[in-house]
């Protein structure tokens, strides 16, 4: 049935959101093995660029490429770099998006590969601030600024790739696909680092012993990345345009300015949707980038001193986690809803956050080789599987507060402006907190955004049998 754009005309119901034959074979004959392959590979290519560098901003680069100065300043500097690429996502989401819903989806998932996996590759090419002097962050923070343009991009192509192809009743199922992404390419990027920090016997804790890991190394996981965006360009060339995008195309229903489309009819839908990630966003950089300076730094930058192999070992456990409640989520989103699973969460967040202060201060956890290992531990366990838990339905949510014409923009926007509000800043304040009052202020910062989530979850429409195909916003 055709939708006139214009009057908001006759629109087709869920069950129109995408045909699909009893082979699993999506309406435009591609193999769902295939979207599940592009959706989910892409976004592990790009979360194991973005991982790789935030693993290195807290234990590689505060030594050569923000030398000068004491170790907290370095740390701060470096925090301040990695948050750069926040502040281009929004700009990544709003050219990618532009692309993404007047060409199409596929078209614009390669862009954005192609953009971060690059920016990535160079920075393993860069040379340091012993080399080049404050050239070196500066060079260092433009290619981070790309990573974020890639990023910024990537997110809402490849859940919209998996959202648009679902069966009926299970888009936050097949959602979860690019989700897995996440834990994934945090697996191997640090997984990549602990096994080279072994191999090269790095000591985090003793920057004088960095030897061959700080001159050479800890450039390999950049450099490496290449093949994985080659591999994923080779996916993603295979696939064929989404069927939701390809009726409208059909029916003539683009628009040529979707971020002014998306700015005066679903204005609304930005605003929830960028609350409604916030929680999930301050959350994820807490329990990766924030957990690992905290553990890693010496007690005179009040940290916990622990060896960065010996804490990564730890996290790497913690992700598996994330991994396995990310289909849970999933599940849980189609069974009872996004509202009710996503509400239940975030109270469970609030209540995580109000006990930072038991699970993390020195005099309860310990320090160096005092530390207790086993609350450590459990303090991953659980943030993990919160995390994977707020984390999975997301890539259906935000697509389905947004119509088919600014979908790509508007739920690309909304993901990266919150990822300004929830993760640019989070690993600054957090360790803004921790130096001028206590690791116990970090978990009231979670809380708080958690709050804002809350209410935004109870203002936010349930959207679990909305239509893709749908021309208007939460009004449709």
């Amino acid at each position: 049935m055709s939708t006139d754009l214009s009057s908001g005309g006759p629109r087709p119901g869920p069950q129109a959101d995408v045909p699909v034959k009893d082979d699993g074979t999506a309406e435009l004959g591609v193999p769902r093995s295939r979207i599940v392959l592009a959706s989910l590979m892409g976004t592990t290519i790009e979360f194991y660029d973005f991982y790789v560098y935030a693993t290195a901003a807290v234990s590689v680069f505060p030594l050569i490429f923000f030398a000068a100065g004491d170790e907290g300043a370095a740390l701060l500097a470096s925090m301040a770099t990695f948050g750069a690429a926040f502040v281009a996502r929004p700009i990544g989401s709003i050219v990618f998006g532009h692309f993404g819903d007047r060409i199409g989806r596929k078209a614009t998932l390669i862009g954005s590969l192609l953009t971060m996996g690059i920016a990535t590759f160079i920075i393993g090419l860069l040379p340091t601030y012993f080399q080049i002097g404050l050239w070196a962050p500066a060079l260092l923070t433009i290619m981070r600024f790309c990573q974020g343009l890639g990023l910024g991009g990537e997110w809402s192509g490849a859940a919209l790739l998996a959202t648009e192809t679902a069966k009926e009743g299970k888009r936050a199922w097949a959602a979860m696909w690019p989700q897995l992404g996440a834990p994934l390419g945090f697996l191997l990027a640090n997984g990549l680092f602990l096994i080279l920090t072994l191999a090269f016997n790095h000591d985090s804790t003793n920057p004088e012993m960095g030897g061959p890991f700080l001159t050479w190394v800890w450039r390999l996981p950049f450099l490496l990345s290449l093949i994985m965006v080659a591999v994923g360009l080779y996916v993603r060339l295979r696939l064929q345009e989404t069927p939701v995008f390809q009726r409208a195309v059909d029916n003539d229903e683009r628009v040529k300015a979707p971020l002014g489309e998306v700015f005066r009819k679903n204005w609304r839908e930005l605003i929830l949707g960028t609350f409604i990630m916030l929680a999930t966003y301050v959350l994820f950089y807490l329990m990766t980038t924030w957990i690992l300076s905290y553990s890693i730094s010496s007690p005179k930058a009040s940290g916990l001193g622990v060896p960065y192999a010996d804490f990564l070992v730890l996290q790497l456990i913690g992700i598996l986690f994330f991994a396995a409640f990310v289909p849970v989520s999933g599940w849980l989103a189609d069974r009872f809803g996004r509202k009710p699973t996503l509400i239940v969460i975030s109270v469970l967040l609030v209540l995580f956050g109000l006990t930072f202060g038991w699970w993390l201060s020195a005099d309860s956890i310990g320090q160096g080789e005092g530390l207790n290992t086993t609350q450590m531990m459990l303090f991953l366990i659980v943030g993990m599987t919160l995390m994977g838990l707020t984390f999975g339905p997301m890539s259906a949510v935000l697509p389905e507060l947004f119509p088919t014409n600014t979908r790509y923009t508007g739920s690309g926007i909304a993901y990266n402006v919150s990822s300004i509000l929830g993760a640019a800043l989070t690993p600054f304040v957090a360790q803004w907190l921790v130096l001028n009052f206590s690791v116990a202020h970090v978990g009231y910062y979670l809380s708080f955004a958690s709050v804002l989530t809350l209410i935004s979850l109870v203002i936010a429409p349930e959207t679990k049998t909305k239509s893709l195909d749908s021309v208007r916003g939460l009004d449709a």
